[in-house]
């Protein structure tokens, strides 16, 4: 009798200074930001324009991420990505792209040719397939029965640097702010659903079939629509070998920010790669956007850049923090 009144008055005294049980865990809430756009590169300002519109109206994260990155596609200035990207070291300029939404519904194309908007191509493979990638002739096949139009992609500029890196033939495929890569962006709208998509021409004059991490969901990209979002850009080897997209949304899963969730899988990749050779051209980086809106990115080396909007925020660029000087 003399234990039982022990421990209820022990109760009391607990309670009375609030305490709460073990068993118990406080929810902590945050402020959920939204919409949100990011996307990589100077040319992810282009991009974002095109998706805020989008976005700022209540339309939904999956549109804006397709009509973003598609001003990369059609812009021929921006030489690794769609029309105008670089060849491989055959002279023909292949394709790489996939979307995914927030039911974890995905579509992608791979050694796509011929075809200026893969990631239009790669949508359609999700919504009406049963699969989740095609490449190759396959990819092209079909992009021509949905109606996509044939072209030429070589324009007279790529093909000039072209001819130009025929001279040597050196296949270093450095990635940085002189040469920007893959456009990825990720998307949370005003129904607090994420959406992801990525597009590429892959890496400058590439072994001719090579295909990277962009068009391969967990690598270039990945989303969970309960935790977050993230996409990469670099060197797909890199991504590859460490499903790098897929890891930056489980961290973000046990509570790790998306620039800390970054940071760690850099890490990975600078493990792997540090008694290599290859350290010295390699470049990665990876943007990620989480259920909160609240975002980050990190990269290897300095040189990596990535575009932000939000409701409270203009469209700007922001340098990507790193780990290598």
């Amino acid at each position: 009798m003399r234990f039982l009144k022990n421990i209820l008055i022990f109760n009391i005294i607990f309670s009375a200074m609030g305490c709460q049980n073990s068993s118990s865990k406080e929810v902590v809430k945050h402020e959920i930001i939204k919409p949100v756009v990011i996307s990589t590169w100077n040319h992810g300002l282009e991009a974002n324009i095109e998706a805020w519109k989008i976005l700022v109206n209540g339309g939904n994260a999956l549109d804006a991420v397709e009509v973003g990155v598609k001003t990369a596609e059609a812009n021929p200035n921006v030489q690794t990505v769609g029309l105008g990207g670089f060849p491989d070291r055959e002279g023909k300029v292949t394709l790489d792209a996939c979307i995914m939404d927030h039911h974890s519904n995905c579509g992608s194309v791979a050694f796509l040719q011929h075809i200026k908007h893969p990631i239009s191509v790669a949508r359609k493979v999700m919504e009406e397939t049963p699969h989740v990638m095609l490449v190759g002739e396959g990819a092209l096949q079909f992009a021509l029965e949905q109606g996509f139009k044939k072209e030429n992609l070589l324009t007279k500029k790529s093909k000039k640097a072209y001819e130009a890196w025929l001279q040597n033939s050196n296949y270093k495929p450095i990635i940085n702010i002189e040469n920007h890569d893959t456009i990825s962006m990720l998307a949370l709208d005003e129904n607090g659903n994420l959406s992801g998509a990525c597009t590429t021409s892959g890496a400058s004059w590439k072994m001719h079939g090579r295909v990277g991490d962009s068009p391969i969901i967990g690598a270039g990209l990945f989303l969970d629509n309960d935790v977050g979002a993230a996409a990469a850009t670099g060197m797909g080897e890199a991504m590859i070998k460490t499903a790098g997209s897929a890891m930056v949304v489980e961290l973000m899963r046990h509570g790790t920010s998306p620039e800390d969730a970054c940071r760690e899988v850099v890490e990975r990749i600078y493990t792997i790669y540090q008694n290599t050779s290859d350290l010295e051209w390699l470049q990665v980086g990876f943007i990620a956007l989480n259920k909160n809106g609240e975002y980050g990115s990190y990269c290897l080396r300095p040189g990596f850049n990535y575009a932000v909007q939000t409701k409270s925020m203009e469209n700007q660029l922001i340098n990507g923090k790193y780990l290598l000087p």
